[in-house]
C-alpha cells in the first residue's frame, strides 16, 4: 500500500503544470531617450500593447528571449499609429508568462505602454 502511494505522488507530481508569470516593469532593451513632462503640454491618449509567444519543444523551437521582446515591441508600436504625430510611448512594461509540462515550456511576452501626445 505504501508503494502504491509513492507511486501515486510521483505520478501526480510529474503530471502537474508549472507556470510562472513576472510582469514586473523591466528595461529589457536599455533604452537612452528621457523625455521631462513638467508643463501641461501633454494628454495622454491611449495605452496599447502587443504580444509574442513561442512553443520550445526539449528546448527546440520559437525565438529567443529578446527575439519574443522585440517582436512583441514592433507589434505594439504597430498598433500605437504614432507616424505623422507628435508622439511618444511612455511607462513601457514588460510581462512575460512561462509554463510548461515535462519537456514542452511556452512562453508569451506582453508590452504594453501609454501614448502621450503633445500639445505644443
Amino acid at each position: 500500500m505504501k508503494k502504491i502511494a509513492i507511486l501515486l505522488l510521483i505520478i501526480s507530481m510529474s503530471l502537474t503544470s508549472c507556470a510562472s508569470h513576472y510582469g514586473l516593469p523591466k528595461n529589457y532593451n536599455q533604452n537612452t531617450t528621457e523625455v521631462i513632462l513638467t508643463k501641461n503640454n501633454f494628454k495622454v491618449i491611449d495605452l496599447v500593447k502587443g504580444e509574442a509567444e513561442a512553443t520550445y519543444i526539449f528546448g527546440i523551437g520559437g525565438l529567443a528571449k529578446n527575439g519574443l521582446i522585440a517582436e512583441a515591441k514592433a507589434k505594439m508600436l504597430k498598433n500605437a499609429g504614432m507616424e505623422g504625430n507628435s508622439r511618444t510611448i511612455v511607462n513601457e512594461v514588460v510581462e512575460v508568462k512561462a509554463s510548461g509540462f515535462l519537456f514542452i515550456n511556452k512562453y508569451k511576452v506582453i508590452v504594453s505602454a501609454q501614448i502621450v501626445e503633445f500639445t505644443e
